[in-house]
Order: C-alpha cells, then structure tokens, then sequence
C-alpha cells in the first residue's frame, strides 16, 4: 500500500470506526528498569528518545506489543524529539537521525502487525510540547520554537510517519510554532501529510498558559486537522465537561487519551483498564468519540480493555462525517 493510499484509508476509518491508539511509551519503558548502559551512558541515562538508537528492539517491541493488544495506531518513541529538549542532553544535532530513526522502528513493527493479520495499522509522529512554553516560562522566542518543531517533523516524515500528533500541549502559541514548523518541513520535503492537536487541560479547568479548551478549539479551527483531542493531565472522569465541550465546538473528529487517573503520591496511577474503559464507552455513546488512546500510566492491558466496548463503535454526529466537514 502506498503512503498515500496508507493516509486515504486513515481518514476512510476515521468516518467508520473509533480508531484505537496505543498506550504509554514511558510507562512500559519505566517496566523494564533500564540501566545507563541502555540509554548509552550515564550522561544520556533518562533520554528515551535515544533508546531508539541503543536498544532499538526494545522499542520495536513496544510498538509490536500494542499492536498485538489491538492498537490501529502506535505513536513514536519521540516525545522529547526536538533539537530543543534533546539539547539538554548533549544530542541537539542528533535529533533528525533520532526522529527518522524512530518512525522507521514503528513503521517496521506496523508492517509486522499487516503482515500477520491484514489489518492496516498506522505510525502517528509524537510532537511533545517540549520543555519551553512561550506564555509560561519564557526563555525562547517563537522563531527559535518554530525551527526547532521543523527539524523533528522532518525527521518523522523521512521516516515514514502516517501523520503528525502535536500532543500534550500546554500554550496555544507552541502549537501555533508547531504547525508553522510542519509547514516548514512539508515545503523542504515536498510530502504533506495529515495533523492532529491534542491539548491538555489542567485541574484548575484550562491549559496551563490559561486557555480555555473552547480557546483551544478556535486557535485551530482554520487548520484542515485529522482530528483534535484531550490528552494527559486527569484521568477519564475529569475530562467529561472538557471533551463534551470539544465535541459540540469542534467541527473535526475527537480524540481522548487520558491517564490512568490521577497520580497517587508515590507516583502511583490508579485506575484499571475497566475503570477506563467504562468512562471511554460513555463517551463513545454519547457521540463525543473518534480516537482512544492511553497516557501516562497506561499499559497494554489498557488497550486490551478498550476493544469490546469500542470495537466497531461509530460515534454519533458531525464528527462521524469527513475531517473538516461543516454544517
């Protein structure tokens, strides 16, 4: 199947189904208590993204995981990809070999799941908010934020992301440079391929630069996005006023990824997979619903959980219709 075919037949399930995203990357990661060696010395002890480059079968194998347990869809080891936040630990100019080297890892756990049963399965290039925030702490002008998003997104394309996942987001103004970043690299690369948002509303009620999640809504309703979505921060239950706002704003698919639960003070989540899948089958019923996915503290079992209750399940409304459709 080409790329393109691979991108048409993503926005086709997006109309039919719920789509179902992986869980944690870290969370799995933490699970196999991981020594310096593994991340290539103590000075990079703590980069994951770098894993993809010393223990590439270990990431390979997360990715084989949850697309065993049932995902459509498995996300980059890249959270932390971009030049900014991998300077941190000395890999600043690695970061385009990091970004392609990690999409090839998923893309290659992808063709192994095809190939077993199929099913087509796709490879969603993580963008994380990076550790600056524009309207928040400072220390970064918006150019350098846009250059930085630039060189990570060329990397997930090259190595062959399906789309874009511009996650977690915090401040509407990092996802204004992440878009302009996309384009960027889309224009250098010649190849153009879909996006998604997903923000993160806080327990106060907003995003951490203080928008609103209808804020967040309007800051890129003139973007054509694949969908836009909740992620992070509180588990299912606290997202239920936010994502029914979402729903009844936005006019492109909705997504839900929550964590499991709130972190206990030992770091602990705490909701099982049934707890969330309960909470993720009430909003499907409601029609608020098109992609699932798992955060912080979720597993392979969290995806598991997820298939009888959402399996086959087309959710109610406009966001059942073609990204972008309006009334």
């Amino acid at each position: 199947m080409s790329e393109d075919d691979r991108i048409a037949r993503l926005r086709e399930t997006l109309t039919e189904r719920i789509l179902i995203l992986d869980g944690a990357m870290g969370t799995l990661l933490q699970s196999q208590h991981l020594k310096a060696a593994d991340f290539g010395g103590p000075e990079l002890e703590g980069c994951n993204e770098n894993l993809v480059l010393t223990r590439p079968d270990l990431i390979r194998g997360i990715h084989r995981n949850y697309f065993q347990a049932g995902a459509d869809v498995t996300e980059t080891d890249t959270f932390g990809g971009t030049p900014l936040v991998l300077g941190e630990y000395g890999l600043a100019d690695q970061a385009l070999r990091i970004n392609t080297r990690a999409a090839e890892l998923a893309r290659e756990a992808a063709a192994e799941a095809e190939a077993a049963d199929g099913r087509v399965r796709w490879v969603a290039g993580s963008v994380g908010p990076t550790t600056k925030a524009i309207s928040v702490t400072g220390g970064i002008t918006f150019d350098a934020l846009t250059d930085t998003f630039a060189v990570q997104v060329e990397g997930l394309i090259a190595g062959g992301a399906d789309y874009l996942l511009i996650e977690t987001c915090q401040d509407t103004r990092n996802i204004k440079a992440a878009l302009l970043g996309s384009e960027r690299a889309f224009q250098k690369l010649g190849r153009r391929i879909p996006i998604a948002v997903s923000g993160t509303i806080e327990p106060m009620g907003t995003m951490l630069a203080g928008q609103s999640v209808e804020a967040l809504a309007t800051s890129v309703e003139h973007v054509p996005l694949l969908y836009i979505g909740l992620n992070c921060a509180t588990g299912p239950e606290f997202m239920t006023d936010h994502l029914r706002s979402l729903a009844q704003q936005t006019v492109f698919p909705v997504g839900c990824v929550p964590n499991a639960g709130l972190p206990d003070e030992n770091g602990r989540y705490l909701e099982t997979p049934a707890m969330i899948a309960r909470s993720l089958k009430r909003f499907a019923e409601e029609g608020w619903l098109n992609v699932v996915g798992g955060c912080c503290g979720t597993t392979v079992e969290h995806v598991h959980s997820r298939l009888p209750p959402l399996g086959g399940r087309l959710p109610g409304g406009d966001r059942g219709r073609p990204p972008g459709h309006r009334r």
